[in-house]
């Protein structure tokens, strides 16, 4: 997707600070983070929300919640905890329209 920023980053046209890849995902810091540590995993593969996963994707998404347990794991926050997040769509407060999970840790979350 030509217009993609997260694809953009993808393609090294836009800087980002990567915590983490892999063949199949890639994380980096949130610019406008919520939390002391505020990770965005996106998959490689262009994805525009949660609703255009099909069952093909089943491996790939699983692979993005794995994917936030290792760096939870690694940055030190698996034994406090931490909180991940997906938005779809505009009404659910998507921003950007490539299927991403935000993995915030680094604070006490209230429900």
């Amino acid at each position: 997707m030509s217009d993609c920023l997260f694809c953009k980053i993808l393609a090294g046209e836009v800087p980002s600070d990567v915590v983490y890849e892999d063949e199949h995902v890639l994380a980096f810091k949130d610019i406008y983070p919520q939390a002391p540590f505020h990770v965005l995993i996106i998959p490689k593969k262009h994805i525009s929300t949660l609703n255009d996963l099909d069952v093909n994707d089943n491996e790939l998404a699983g692979r993005l919640f794995t994917t936030a347990k290792i760096i939870a794991q690694e940055q030190g926050f698996a034994d406090d905890g931490y909180r991940v997040q997906m938005n779809c769509g505009e009404g659910g407060g998507q921003i950007i329209f490539h299927m991403h999970l935000h993995l915030l840790a680094g604070k006490k979350f209230s429900a």
